[in-house]
C-alpha cells in the first residue's frame, strides 16, 4: 500500500467511524498527516490504536506547537504500526483561551512525560493526566517559554551581561 492510500484509507474509514472529523490530510515528506477535529481526538487514537484494521499501537512522540496566528495551539501525534511498518501523523488544533485536550496516558502510559512536556512548555492542560505538572522548568514559573507571544530571552534576569554582545 501507498503512503498516498494508506492516508486515503485512514481518512475514509475515520469519516465513516466519525463522521466529519478529519479536517485535512496531506503527505508532507512522504508522511501521512491528518488534521483532526480536537473534540474527539481521544476516540479517533484509540481507534487507531485498537483496531485490528490500523493497529497503531505505538506513539512514537507527542509534541505541541503555537500556531501563527498565536490564537491557536496544537498536539501532534505520531504514531507507529511496528506490523506493517505504517506511520501516521496526526494533528489537532484548539483555542489558546481553553488549551485543554484528553490525556492519552490511559491509551499508552510513554505518553506521560510527553504531555508534561507540552503542558510545561506550551500549557496544553490535558486532562485526565495523572501527575501534570511541570517537568523541566520551576513549578513558580508563570509563563509556558514556547509560546510565541513570550518574549525569547529573560526580562527579569539580573545577572545579564551583554557588553560583549554590544548591548
Amino acid at each position: 500500500m501507498t503512503t498516498q492510500e494508506l492516508l486515503e484509507n485512514i481518512k475514509n474509514d475515520l469519516q465513516n467511524q466519525f463522521g466529519d472529523i478529519v479536517l485535512s490530510a496531506e503527505t508532507p515528506y512522504n508522511f501521512p498527516t491528518l488534521v483532526v477535529r480536537h473534540e474527539k481526538i481521544h476516540d479517533v487514537l484509540k481507534y487507531l490504536k485498537e483496531s485490528e484494521k490500523w493497529n497503531f499501537f505505538f506513539l512514537t512522540d507527542l509534541t505541541a506547537m503555537q500556531t501563527e496566528d498565536l490564537k491557536h495551539l496544537g498536539v501532534i501525534y505520531h504514531l507507529h504500526n511496528m506490523i506493517t511498518n505504517h506511520r501516521i501523523r496526526i494533528k489537532t488544533f484548539f483555542g489558546i483561551d481553553k488549551p485543554e485536550i484528553p490525556s492519552v496516558t490511559d491509551l499508552w502510559k510513554g505518553a506521560n512525560w510527553m504531555e508534561r512536556e507540552a503542558y510545561d512548555f506550551f500549557g496544553v492542560i490535558f486532562k485526565g493526566h495523572p501527575n501534570l505538572k511541570r517537568i523541566m522548568n520551576p513549578e513558580e514559573m508563570d509563563i509556558f517559554p514556547y509560546r510565541k507571544e513570550y518574549p525569547v530571552e529573560d526580562q527579569t534576569r539580573e545577572d545579564k551581561n551583554d557588553s560583549m554582545f554590544g548591548r
